[in-house]
């Protein structure tokens, strides 16, 4: 309990950080004011009326870092159940095709229709996890390698798509190239609110069905324990899917916190999904928000798209994972 307690601490200390740190300084007594009862009522009723640090404050840095907050949840949370669902702990949430499809979505979006790249992003991972499905399901089951092996596929087949997007597009294409590399740029109060409405319908679902979780760890023999694997699978496929989408249609293709946040907490916590869920959501939002304050501050006033950030210390750690699965020293 003390060790969620300070996931929930951190993750506070984090969110405000966030808050304060910005290309303009604002004095420490006008972000208390920007939260004022009669300043948050203006806010509600017309943002509009809002000017000065109480606008930045409310309408430019607190959606951005609620919503990488959010954005790192629904990640590490997809991430979790990607794992148990492989039973592999290299498994990440884009493993099934979503981020392949989001991008040739933003890629068609930023040449055509520009003011629409994250709709088209969040179609285009539906659409691509709808694809995997019906490759991988047999006779009404959907066996895990095969699933593994359809995602792999479509990704390399939109990977070319995307890039002759790109090329083809190249004098269109500026925002959809940075996009891809993930950003919380520009995030406003709709992108929020989307995203708030996945992660909770998804962790929900997740946190309700723990037991489920840890059963999928033990693969074909969890049918002799009561669990209708092939029905839970659907069911996870698409938690997956609703968390991951709208969290790549808000702020971009992010890697390796679906990945990292598992792991780390799984160390800490053990394997049980009872803790290890609500741990690795914890992190993971917390990790983003860290990752987003470090692209805000390193090259400042300059900003580094927060996927350059997390692939930096993600895929070291990416192999440090690798020479445990190798040493048989991680589960699967």
């Amino acid at each position: 309990m003390k060790k969620i307690a300070l996931l929930v601490l951190s993750s506070v200390a984090l969110i405000l950080l966030g808050i304060i740190i910005g290309p303009v300084k604002i004095p420490f007594r006008d972000i208390l004011a920007a939260f004022s009862l009669d300043t948050l009522k203006r806010a509600f009723l017309n943002p509009n009326s809002l000017s000065g640090n109480s606008y930045i404050v409310l309408q430019i840095r607190l959606p951005r870092v609620l919503l990488a907050y959010l954005v790192g949840v629904s990640l590490a949370s997809a991430g979790t159940a990607s794992q148990a669902l492989f039973k592999n702990p290299l498994a990440d949430p884009y493993i099934i095709g979503i981020s392949g499809g989001a991008a040739v979505g933003a890629s068609i979006a930023a040449i055509y229709f520009p003011r629409y790249m994250g709709v088209f992003a969040l179609l285009g991972a539906l659409l691509a996890v709808l694809i995997v499905y019906r490759i991988a399901r047999v006779n009404g089951h959907i066996p895990v390698d095969t699933l593994l092996l359809a995602g792999i596929a479509l990704g390399f087949f939109t990977s070319a798509l995307t890039s002759y997007l790109l090329y083809v597009g190249r004098e269109k294409i500026h925002n959809a190239i940075f996009w891809l590399m993930g950003t919380f740029n520009g995030a406003d109060w709709g992108d929020v609110k989307m995203v708030l409405f996945s992660s909770v319908v998804g962790v929900s679902i997740l946190l309700f069905s723990w037991r489920e979780l840890n059963l999928l760890l033990l693969g074909e023999e969890s049918i002799s324990m009561g669990l209708d694997i092939n029905r839970y699978r659907k069911i996870v496929i698409g938690v997956i899917s609703l968390l991951t989408s709208f969290a790549v249609a808000t702020s971009g293709i992010i890697g390796f916190v679906g990945l990292i946040s598992p792991h780390a907490m799984r160390i800490i916590f053990g394997p049980n999904h009872k803790r290890l869920l609500p741990a690795s959501a914890l992190f993971g939002g917390t990790l983003m928000v860290f990752a987003d304050i470090f692209a805000r501050i390193i090259l400042k006033p300059a900003e580094v798209p927060v996927g350059i950030i997390t692939a930096l210390f993600g895929a070291p750690f990416f192999l440090y994972l690798l020479i445990k699965k190798k040493r048989g020293e991680l589960f699967g």
